[in-house]
């Protein structure tokens, strides 16, 4: 069978995949993406993917370079101000705290989009590009690094040769555990419902997390449509109770919608269907193997708080397509072992500490017992508090210092 050569080959067509074969593109690279699903780039369609994604500053400016925030920016839904709120158990908004993007000097903190229809634009964008094209669906079977490039065996039996493999295959990634990555994994015993609303009153540029015993409840701004308002919500809960609350039938189930959002946006509607997926996380041991770096959920896994999994992505993806164009352009292998290793270098700690700061925060907002819950409201307390702390903690969420 014939082989094909290409600079990069990225395994993986989700969100974060599409992102970095597009950037990789725009950067003069020729680059092959697969994934072994055909991408659903409607909402209606079996496998939708009804989760949002809010882009912050640093990832909308990768996104620009990689030319696919124009087809993005007219579908999207600014975000103004991030609110935090602490819930009794009585369904009352005990503390609320606002983080206001306007504080730290800027007028948005990012935009949010959902994820099939950010699919759906960048499959079109790929399609576009000269020198980057999508197989679907497509999967790579087996690798085998060599010293001037990696052979890989896709499952339709074809043989890709590149440079570098850039491995965006997901929490489960064929690519790490081919090349013997190891990865650190647990679990909260949660769940989380992905599924968008029509609200009585507008969002106004809010996002809304609400803590009460289970997990958080996010409602994050969507463009209107037909007329009415919308949301996106990820409501995570225990396995249990997440699993009952996805079989409920309509009307019960928006007796419950009602009562755990606390009455933000007035009174909410479902408006899709409801999918749900298991809360972990999980990262890789490192972010680099022969001729192969890991990015996105290969890499790192984290609950769906503070909108940082796709960020942190992103962050992974753009130090990456960086790296590789200063490679090139000094006449150097972009797959040498020491750009590997200082990509490993540059954003790996950088990982470890937003996924166990993001699993503190998980565990906090699940807790039970009255005395942590009630610690749970002071530290929110503090936090919003205190201006210095307060805005460190906003530029920290938007990537400061990763």
């Amino acid at each position: 069978m014939e082989r094909e050569y290409v600079d990069i080959l990225v395994a993986g067509g989700g969100v974060a995949g599409l992102s970095a074969a597009a950037g990789l593109a725009a950067a003069g690279f020729s680059v092959l993406c697969v994934d072994p699903v055909p991408p659903v780039t409607t909402a209606e369609a079996a496998g939708s993917d009804l989760r949002s994604t809010a882009f912050l500053g640093p990832s909308i400016a990768y996104l620009e370079r990689a030319g696919l925030w124009q087809r993005l920016a007219p579908h999207a839904a600014p975000l103004r101000v991030m609110r935090l709120a602490d819930a009794g158990e009585t369904g009352t908004l005990r503390t609320v705290a606002d983080f206001d993007a306007a504080e730290i000097g800027m007028e948005l903190f990012g935009y949010n989009l959902p994820n099939w229809l950010i699919r759906r634009e960048m499959v079109a964008a790929l399609e576009s590009l000269p020198n980057a094209r999508l197989l679907a669906p497509m999967r790579v079977e087996a690798v085998t690094p060599r010293w001037n490039g990696i052979l890989a065996r896709l499952s339709d039996g074809a043989r890709v040769t590149a440079h570098l493999l850039l491995a965006a295959d997901g929490r489960d990634s064929t690519v790490r555990e081919a090349l013997g990555i190891p990865a650190r994994r647990w679990g909260y015993g949660q769940k989380a419902l992905a599924f968008t609303v029509t609200a009585e009153q507008p969002h106004e540029g809010i996002s809304t997390e609400i803590h009460r015993t289970g997990g958080p409840f996010t409602l994050v701004p969507l463009p209107d449509r037909d007329g009415l308002h919308q949301a996106a919500v990820i409501w995570m809960e225990t396995g249990r109770k997440a699993l009952t609350l996805a079989a409920m039938e309509a009307p019960e189930f928006d007796a419950a919608l009602n009562a755990r959002a606390c009455g933000v946006l007035g009174r909410l509607a479902l408006a899709s269907e409801r999918r749900v997926w298991p809360i972990i996380s999980q990262v890789a041991d490192r972010l680099d193997g022969p001729r192969t770096a890991l990015v996105a959920e290969a890499a790192h896994v984290v609950p769906p708080i503070g909108a940082q999994g796709l960020n942190m992505s992103l962050r992974d993806i753009a130090t990456l397509v960086d790296l590789a164009r200063e490679a090139r352009d000094a006449g150097r292998d972009f797959g040498e072992p020491a750009l590997l290793s200082r990509y490993h270098r540059m954003r790996h700690r950088d990982i470890l500490l937003r996924v166990a700061g993001i699993d503190a925060l998980n565990r906090a907002a699940m807790a039970e017992a009255p005395r942590l819950r009630d610690l749970r409201r002071a530290g929110l307390r503090l936090l919003h508090g205190l201006g210095p702390l307060r805005r460190g903690a906003m530029r920290l969420g938007l990537g400061a210092g990763g």
